[in-house]
Order: C-alpha cells, then structure tokens, then sequence
C-alpha cells in the first residue's frame, strides 16, 4: 500500500470523494460498469478503508462474471464490514461460481437468517439453484 496522501496532494476532503462515489452510482444506474469500476478503483486508492467502496468493486467484478476479483474485494470489505448482508451474498454468488460449492452452500445458508427478507430470498434461491 502507498504512503502517499493523493487527498492532500489533490487538495480534496470528503466531498470530493463524495461526489465521485455519486458519479460512479450515475454510470451503475446507467449499465456503464466499466467507467464505474475504473472510478471505484481510484477511490479505493484516495480512501483504502472505505467498505463501500470495496463492496461496490466486489459487486462490479461479479456483475462483469470476474468472481476471483469479486471475492478478492469482497473479503476486504467484510473485514472492514462483516455483517454487510449484500456483501456476503455477492460473495456467496463468487463461491459459487468459482466452484467452491460447499463454501458458497455454507455461506447462503447463514444467509437465510439474517434480519433482510431480500437477502434471505436471494441466498435461498442460490441454495435452490446450486443443492
């Protein structure tokens, strides 16, 4: 990891930051995921230990069918954010697709009992799908 602040460097604060996370959403709604994913890289360098910014890399990577990377960004995320259920299903989705069925199995099935409805629905149609 760099030592070298481009915050101050740039003169930014969070409001910059802000914004570009803002500009990066503006292109996910739009189906623009490589511009999004170029922006999500960049402020996961001007702010490492931002979660969302993790998660939403992990999320571009498996929306572009790139598991390995997903999981990668993923699992940094949840380090920061364990109990981010949209995280921990994208990253049952990636066990998934990258084979490791019994992980990705053992990952949904935490899954159905978490407080969300949408995630509980999601992780038991990955249960459905993949046993």
């Amino acid at each position: 990891m760099s030592s070298i602040n481009w915050n101050d460097i740039l003169g930014w604060s969070q409001d910059e930051l802000e914004d570009l996370r803002f500009v990066a959403f503006s292109y996910i709604k739009q189906g623009v995921y490589e511009t999004a994913l170029s922006i999500f890289e960049a402020l996961t360098i001007l702010s490492p230990s931002n979660a969302y910014d993790l998660q939403m890399l992990g999320a571009l990577y498996l929306q572009k069918g790139n598991a390995l990377e997903a999981l990668r960004y993923l699992d940094k995320a949840l380090e920061l954010e364990p109990l981010h259920y949209p995280s921990l299903l994208n990253r049952s989705k990636s066990l998934f697709l990258l084979g490791n069925k019994n992980q990705g199995i053992l990952q949904a099935r935490q899954l159905e009992h978490c407080p969300d409805p949408d995630i509980k629905k999601q992780a038991s149609a990955l249960l459905l799908s993949y046993t």
